[in-house]
């Protein structure tokens, strides 16, 4: 009886290049080969294991179990790689690209510090950050790690609390002064609400000032939460703010805390195989120390508290 072929290493590799980013012309790109060749490799590598390893998706291409299978050799190829200069000088493994998956505002006050603080001691780090308010991908190729609001309904794939965050109504002192400070909200629904554009929030958790005062018509809206502050300092209206992004500004002033106050949690959702990867666990880590250290800001006890 003859034994199967064994996979071409370099196959295997050029596989997991592919899983990590979800995209053939990624993978050619950071491999120095052209997309055909990618596409050829693969191929070849499918007919030695007699089965495939990738499986196409509306987000690029996501490993089968076969694939994840081979993604793990392939692992083992690269540690052993990595181990031949090991007693020359000892290599950084948090390094290489990180792809994150985030809303704007948690970029912003948490991504952005913790990274700032991993690549002081791991230089060879760099961070991607794609800024979205969604739901949890069924699908995620390409991203090692997506944090979402709400709690995340997925398959094969790890979802970690990393803590909760309040919004509230805020308005400018310059525009209480000119239309006055609501008393009640009843009296809210007078003025323009400051939110996200409504047909396209695809995040349920987010409804709270359409669920809570319907008849508040729409001043201004985004899909950007910085938009929403700036335009709430410039007086287009009263905004429904994180807490943490509005508190920081003398110029606005919370309303109603008591009736408006919408406690919302930030989920991390990682795949399995790229939590094994150094770099992205070392980015997950400094993601929920980031959040636990930044807890009083985001739970809107941070002005004069």
């Amino acid at each position: 009886m003859g034994t199967s072929p064994a996979p071409n290493p370099d196959d295997l590799l050029i596989l997991l290049a592919v899983a990590r980013s979800g995209r053939f012309t990624t993978a050619a790109e950071g491999l120095g080969l052209n997309h055909t060749t990618i596409s050829r490799r693969i191929a070849a590598l499918e007919k030695v294991l007699g089965g495939r390893v990738l499986a196409r998706t509306v987000g690029g291409w996501e490993l089968t179990e076969l694939g994840r299978r081979a993604a793990g050799a392939a692992e083992h190829i690269e540690t052993a790689v990595a181990r031949i200069h090991e007693g020359e000088e000892e290599t950084d493994q948090v390094s290489g690209v990180v792809r994150v998956s985030a809303t704007d505002g948690f970029s912003g006050y948490i991504i952005a510090p913790a990274v700032a603080g991993l690549r002081r001691t791991h230089p060879n780090l760099s961070v991607e950050i794609v800024n979205v308010t969604r739901r949890a991908l069924q699908h995620r190729s390409g991203l090692d790690i997506e944090v979402v609001v709400g709690e995340p309904q997925v398959h094969r794939a790890e979802a970690v609390c990393l803590g909760q965050y309040m919004l509230g109504m805020y308005a400018s002192r310059s525009y209480l002064e000119e239309n006055g400070t609501p008393a009640d909200a009843r009296e809210l629904t007078r003025h323009g609400l400051v939110y996200f554009v409504d047909s396209m929030l695809q995040v349920d958790a987010l409804d709270a000032p359409r669920r809570l005062v319907p008849s508040m018509q729409d001043s201004l809206s985004s899909t950007n939460v910085f938009v929403h502050v700036q335009a709430t300092r410039a007086g287009a209206g009263i905004g429904f703010l994180p807490c943490f992004m509005a508190d920081p500004h003398p110029d606005l002033v919370r309303l109603l805390p008591d009736d408006f106050a919408e406690l919302l949690p930030y989920w991390m959702v990682l795949r399995p195989d790229t939590l094994r990867q150094p770099a992205v666990a070392a980015v997950a880590r400094a993601l929920r120390t980031q959040t636990a250290a930044f807890e009083p800001e985001l739970l809107g006890r941070g002005r004069g508290a």
